[in-house]
């Protein structure tokens, strides 16, 4: 250990003209005394260690080198086992820190500068930024990073999702930010891209080069384990954490995209340059801008695809929540195509259904419509069948409802009565009831209940009893005890003795 010359100077000076004491001289520099003696002592040399001793690993330092140069993660543990039968008695943990010393390490390889053309290539990724809570539903924060791999102009667009629909999404926007597209747009393997890789033989997701040949790019995926391929997305991702994500508060997606946009425009825009120092990214764009290629005339047909089944109730399950149709489109198989904005259920080519998109989680979003034409059915479907049982009962009752909604009646009240008299008449004297209240063209359940009552009279018959009393007339009508006559007979017998 050398010491430092100004160290040095100090020691000397407070010995020799302050007068201090080696322990004082210590405490106040904060070096051990041996330092201050040695020092004063004028050997200021450095020290050497002192020889390692013997360990006990020594005699299998070569067995140890030779193993693992021929096998280099070969495990601590196996070649505690391996050096003990060999005779090593020392503890495995000693053993397994000696070995972490003696372990060949790899060589660090070096990698050459990329460079690349004005509009050549972009690089594209996705970048985990946490959760989102709505509601009851827990949302992933995702966001769409891509760059232009010549001058680092980065494009930036938070997601709640990282489905296909996002990813595509994020390349149209992006390419309109641009104002044009590269040559070359550069991928890790994800999914949303590669969906099989086999060496060299490559099957990409059909989405991704249904993109592609509108845009005219060439996807191309990095090899596999060679990240730095693609270092300029990794950067500009970390970049965002620390520059623009980092302590950042945002009220919802909408207002964190806006911040986002310009935050792209802005400070990352009037970032230095890598290439030049004396140019801001924003410049070095300016000059790639004429180099990309243009964007086509059409737009690239956006949104989720998918199909969905509609069971007994007609709603639709999308995304965690469910979503209404009309009645009529139960039992069936309909197709969803969501953005972010609304939620279109079609049948075929047909618009059946369209809903804002909820991000909340087990909700039901339901149109007015739907459930009030569904009531109206199943109302009119209780009508249908009371109407059915009447028919079958009484056939006049159709000719009576008939003359009835012609004039106006509700329709609904009529048959309610008219089943009551059913039950409580039978079906023999209500069709005989109904036709006389035809012949006398007064079509009213009245008119039916007053031809029964004259029958009735005409014959001498009490009134009908329903077989079923109500409930609340159960209840009231308690049974009552009968009173013992005998006590009137004694009554009787004391009045006459007296």
């Amino acid at each position: 250990m050398t010491i430092a010359p100004n160290l040095v100077a100090q020691i000397l000076r407070l010995r020799d003209v302050e007068k201090w004491r080696v322990g004082t001289i210590a405490r106040q520099l904060r070096v051990h005394r041996d330092v201050v003696r040695r020092v004063l002592a004028g050997n200021r040399a450095p020290v050497h260690p002192s020889p390692l001793r013997r360990s006990r690993i020594d005699p299998y330092r070569p067995f140890i080198l030779a193993t693992l140069t021929k096998f280099p993660t070969l495990t601590a543990a196996r070649l505690h086992a391996m050096v003990g039968e060999r005779g090593y008695v020392g503890a495995g943990s000693h053993f397994r820190h000696l070995i972490a010393g003696l372990r060949p390490r790899p060589e660090a390889e070096a990698y050459l500068r990329l460079r690349t053309l004005p509009g050549e290539q972009m690089q594209c990724d996705w970048g985990h930024f946490g959760h989102l809570q709505i509601g009851r539903a827990r949302r992933p924060l995702m966001a769409f990073v891509m760059v232009l791999s010549s001058s680092r102009q980065i494009f930036l667009r938070f997601f709640l999702n990282a489905r296909m629909d996002s990813f595509l999404r994020g390349h149209v926007e992006a390419f309109a930010a641009f104002n044009g597209s590269s040559r070359v747009v550069l991928y890790d393997n994800l999914k949303s891209a590669v969906l099989e890789r086999q060496g060299d033989a490559i099957r990409f997701n059909p989405e991704l080069l249904a993109l592609a040949s509108h845009y005219r790019f060439e996807p191309r995926p990095v090899a596999v384990a060679r990240g730095n391929e693609k270092g300029r997305v990794e950067r500009a991702i970390r970049y965002v954490r620390d520059s623009f994500f980092a302590a950042r508060s945002f009220t919802d997606l909408a207002d964190l995209n806006v911040q986002a946009r310009a935050w792209t425009d802005g400070t990352s825009a009037d970032r230095r340059w890598p290439e030049d120092n004396r140019l801001s990214v924003r410049q070095a764009f300016e000059a790639e801008a004429a180099s990309l290629l243009a964007l086509p005339q059409q737009d690239f047909a956006l949104g989720e695809r998918l199909p969905v089944s509609v069971g007994k109730t007609p709603y639709v399950r999308f995304d965690l929540n469910d979503y209404s149709v009309p009645h009529t489109h139960v039992r069936r198989t309909l197709t969803v195509l969501a953005d972010e904005q609304w939620v279109r259920i079609l049948d075929g080519a047909t618009e059946v259904a369209r809903h804002p998109r909820c991000w909340d989680g087990h909700a039901q979003i339901e149109d007015p419509a739907h459930v009030q034409r569904l009531v109206e059915r199943k109302r009119a479907a209780r009508v249908h069948r009371a109407c059915d049982r009447l028919s079958a009962a009484a056939p006049a009752s159709a000719t009576l409802l008939e003359r009835a909604g012609a004039r106006g009646h509700n329709l609904g009240s009529i048959t309610a009565a008219l089943l009551r008299l059913l039950e409580r008449w039978g079906a023999a004297a209500l069709q005989v009831a109904i036709l006389d209240a035809i012949e006398r063209d007064v079509p009213h359940p009245n008119a039916v209940r007053l031809a029964l009552e004259r029958v009735r009279e005409a014959a001498g018959q009490p009134p009908p009893v329903a077989l079923v009393l109500p409930e609340h007339v159960v209840k009231r009508d308690a049974p009552v005890r009968s009173h013992d006559l005998g006590s009137y007979d004694r009554d009787d017998k004391d009045k006459t003795d007296e």
